[in-house]
C-alpha cells in the first residue's frame, strides 16, 4: 500500500475535529439545559420518542431501498419484536436476512 493512501492534510483534520468538537457540544448542551427545565408532560413524552424515531430514520431507508430478503426479514423481526424479547428479535432479523439471501432472494 502508498502512504497517500491514508495521508490527511490539515483543512480534512480541522473539520474533522470541528465536527467532533460541535458534537460533543450538543450533547453537553442538552444535558446542561435539562438541569433547568422540568420534564414532564409533552416533553416528557417527546424525549422518550426519539430514540425510536432515530432508530425508524435509520432502519426505514434500508428496507424500503434494498431487496425482498431485507424487506421480509424486517417484517418478521418487527413480529417478533412486538412478541418477544429484543434478543430474540435481533436473532429473527439476523437469521432470516441469512436464509432469505441464501435461499435466492
Amino acid at each position: 500500500m502508498s502512504g497517500e493512501l491514508w495521508s490527511l492534510d490539515a483543512w480534512t483534520l480541522l473539520v474533522i475535529l470541528a465536527m467532533a468538537l460541535v458534537t460533543y457540544a450538543t450533547r453537553v448542551a442538552g444535558v446542561v439545559l435539562v438541569r433547568f427545565i422540568p420534564v414532564r408532560g409533552r416533553l416528557a413524552a417527546a424525549l422518550e420518542a426519539i430514540p425510536g424515531s432515530v432508530l425508524i430514520a435509520l432502519i426505514a431507508p434500508m428496507v424500503l431501498a434494498t431487496g425482498i430478503a431485507e424487506t421480509v426479514a424486517a417484517v418478521l423481526t418487527l413480529a417478533v419484536a412486538f412478541r418477544g424479547p429484543p434478543i430474540l428479535a435481533i436473532l429473527t432479523g439476523v437469521g432470516s436476512v441469512v436464509a432469505l439471501r441464501a435461499a435466492g432472494l
